[in-house]
């Protein structure tokens, strides 16, 4: 098959029309993307989403609203007013919530909206030309995080996890508002940026960790409550700008895809293949004509504690499932600290996204660094 774009391969994988070669989304810890930074002896993160062959882009408006602080215990501020300080571990470390502002709240009139974000915070101007340029590039566009809406995870930040899923079981109120203002926040954000994209977004992103390791945290009477509603406003808008739905979500979340098909989502980010319900073979059988797939090569065990070898034959499986499209290869999350580099590039080089030889071409792009944050950015967990 003659040579595609990357636009062109991830809409023909999307379509189910073929492809040249399976699209690739990479996403690393920013410690495993300098590691091969460091590897292949470059200077930036779109230097090194090339050389993958990452075949996604983001576009992003800048933040221009209130300050956010930094304290004196060296924690920073986010868009709710929760405060972030970074749990170190042996060769890396994790942004963690600190301070929950919301924590404790136990009547409306106890609840602090001023710690309630705005989509006027950003600044949309820019949106039209990081696209434009994207699309030069010939890369699919995206907008969003697997951390927009999240309405478990998140909230959880500034409210404490416990007090969430006992919030959900109860119809707190003072959880209920928290996520309506969430709601509406991202919702309002996501469309002034579609609308100021002007159809040139491919994908929207959002997240929700709907599972745990073997099973769903919520009810399926409590997700129709509270959050179908929310997904199918938010789907049906997004498609309104013609753009297509993807959805982070951690965990064994099988259960829920059917109806999320029903409401409008169109991907499923990443695919975390560890249990017989969420095997790929088994997901696409069930939904596959229903909903595309991302990620499925998982960081918790071939990744990280796998051969080369081991990559490479679960590559090669979904390479011989997907031959006209239905997956957006990568991994399951961000690939973590520990997993062998030979385990990376097997990944790449198996899927045939991989630059073997990085020419002065590659080592010149992305200098100017208008959109090389676009894993790494840390306010992207607010």
């Amino acid at each position: 098959m003659q040579r595609m774009t990357s636009r062109e391969r991830v809409l023909g994988a999307f379509a189910r029309t073929g492809y040249d070669r399976i699209p690739v989304k990479h996403e690393g810890t920013p410690e495993i993307n300098q590691m091969l930074l460091d590897h292949f002896g470059l200077a930036t993160m779109e230097q090194l989403l090339r050389v993958l062959g990452d075949d996604f882009r983001y576009v992003e408006p800048p933040y221009c609203g209130p300050e956010l602080k930094t304290f004196p215990d060296g924690s920073i501020e986010g868009y709710w007013g929760e405060h972030y300080k970074y749990a170190e571990f042996e060769g890396g470390k994790y942004l963690e919530s600190v301070y929950q502002p919301f924590a404790g709240v136990e009547t409306l009139e106890q609840l602090d909206r001023s710690h309630f974000p705005a989509a006027d915070w950003f600044d949309y101007s820019t949106i039209r030309s990081q696209c434009e340029a994207l699309r030069q590039q010939g890369v699919a566009i995206c907008f969003g995080t697997a951390g927009d809406m999240d309405f478990i995870n998140s909230i959880a930040r500034a409210r404490g996890t416990e007090q969430v899923l006992m919030d959900l079981f109860t119809d707190d109120p003072v959880y209920l508002a928290i996520m309506e203002a969430r709601f509406q926040f991202y919702y309002d954000q996501h469309k002034r940026v579609l609308e100021a994209a002007g159809g040139l977004i491919d994908f929207t992103h959002i997240g929700e960790d709907l599972g745990t390791q073997i099973a769903q945290v919520i009810s399926d009477e409590i997700f129709e409550k509270h959050f179908a509603p929310k997904f199918k406003a938010y789907f049906e808008m997004a498609h309104g700008y013609g753009a297509k739905t993807m959805m982070h979500m951690c965990g064994c979340v099988a259960a829920f895809l059917p109806r999320l098909a029903e409401l409008g989502l169109d991907v499923y980010d990443v695919v975390q293949p560890t249990t017989p319900q969420t095997d790929i073979a088994e997901l696409q059988k069930k939904v596959g004509d229903r909903l595309t797939f991302c990620g499925s090569v998982c960081v918790q065990s071939t990744l990280a504690f796998g051969t080369p070898q081991d990559v490479e034959r679960e590559v090669k499986r979904r390479l011989a499932l997907f031959p006209k499209g239905g997956l957006f290869l990568g991994p399951t999350h961000a690939i973590q600290v520990g997993s062998p580099l030979e385990n990376i590039l097997a990944l790449y080089r198996t899927a045939g996204s991989l630059l073997e030889t990085v020419d002065d071409t590659i080592m010149v792009i992305g200098r100017a660094g208008s959109h090389e944050s676009t894993k790494v950015n840390l306010s992207k967990l607010f």
